[in-house]
């Protein structure tokens, strides 16, 4: 397994790392076999983790913390705080009073006195972004955690929020959790070129693009939507009646049909090609089973040739996402031109 640098925090984190939003209500609901997943990976070389509150409800933390007993002094781990904890309206978002709260929550689910790298979901848009940097600088002053990032921001965020750290004095966020596939290359015009500049180290998640680069999703197969419960929502991303989607089945199919030249599984090529763009520092491969991780294990030390690479960009070119959903944002549109009466 290969280590690299998480940005520019001295920490050090496997080339891949182990997604756990699969561990519980989500996906597998059976402690026992998430645990025997978990010791699996670490047991290969994976030594990063990353979950969330929202996973489960906070069973995915349980279920981490419990598998990480003994071993935690090895383990990099990473948790998010963010998206809705129930229906109450202030369990959510990036105020002080939830951050303080959930971050305490976390702590005592994953049964560790710190966390490494605590992520903002998604950035609130109802919160200054200095009210986030304030609460979360003082959690790493307070050594509840060591480092903090964010997941799915636009370029021009990232910026605003180097800038406020700067400006006002506080920590910055260290790192950046956006989507990257074979199928949705679109931070690559931008954001992956800010990170790089703000040397922030780098997680990308779906590198399977949500199964469509599994193998399931071939011409000629029946297309099924998502078998796990916390995909099964976004059904309508499978529905190949929508142009954007048929274009992902014909990039997918594409893609297969390159790989099985390639003497590769298609899992093999997608993980691959993302863990080997140089301002990425590891993929999140999320396994339900025993045999999901086996097939992402695979793809390590998988190096792709200049002319296999550049096949791939003739199918899918780079920085195109062929369906813009698939980025987490949605750019903002131009304002109608005022007119004076």
């Amino acid at each position: 397994m290969e280590y690299r640098p998480l940005g520019r925090t001295g920490v050090h984190v496997s080339q891949l790392t182990l997604g756990a939003m699969m561990f519980g209500a989500f996906g597998n609901a059976d402690h026992d076999d998430s645990i025997r997943i978990i010791h699996a990976a670490l047991d290969a070389g994976i030594n990063f983790i990353d979950t969330a509150d929202f996973y489960s409800a906070g069973e995915s933390e349980e279920i981490v913390g419990k598998a990480l007993k003994g071993r935690r002094d090895d383990v990099v781990l990473a948790t998010k705080v963010g998206l809705p904890f129930g229906e109450e309206p202030n369990h959510r978002g990036t105020s002080r009073r939830w951050i303080t709260r959930s971050v305490e929550d976390s702590l005592r689910r994953l049964d560790t006195d710190w966390i490494d790298l605590y992520q903002v979901h998604r950035l609130d848009p109802t919160t200054d972004i200095d009210e986030t940097l304030g609460v979360l600088s003082d959690l790493v002053h307070a050594g509840k955690i060591r480092a903090f990032g964010a997941s799915t921001v636009p370029a021009s965020q990232i910026v605003e929020a180097q800038w406020v750290a700067e400006r006002r004095g506080r920590e910055r966020f260290r790192t950046e959790q956006p989507p990257y596939s074979l199928l949705n290359r679109g931070i690559e015009h931008d954001v992956l070129p800010t990170t790089q500049r703000y040397g922030m180290g780098v997680l990308v998640y779906s590198p399977l693009a949500g199964g469509w680069l599994s193998g399931r999703y071939r011409k000629g197969l029946e297309i099924e939507g998502p078998t796990a419960a916390a995909r099964q929502r976004f059904a309508a991303m499978y529905d190949t009646s929508s142009p954007a989607n048929a274009a992902k089945l014909d990039a997918a199919d594409a893609l297969g049909a390159l790989a099985d030249e390639a003497g590769l599984t298609l899992i093999q090529l997608a993980i691959a090609f993302v863990t080997r763009h140089p301002a990425v520092t590891s993929a999140i491969v999320g396994p339900r089973t025993m045999a999901h991780l086996e097939s992402y294990l695979a793809a390590d030390g998988v190096t792709l040739s200049d002319e296999l690479l550049d096949r791939i960009d003739a199918i899918v070119p780079p920085g195109v996402t062929l369906n813009v959903a698939d980025n987490g944002w949605t750019l903002p549109t131009a304002p109608e031109r005022r007119r004076s009466a």
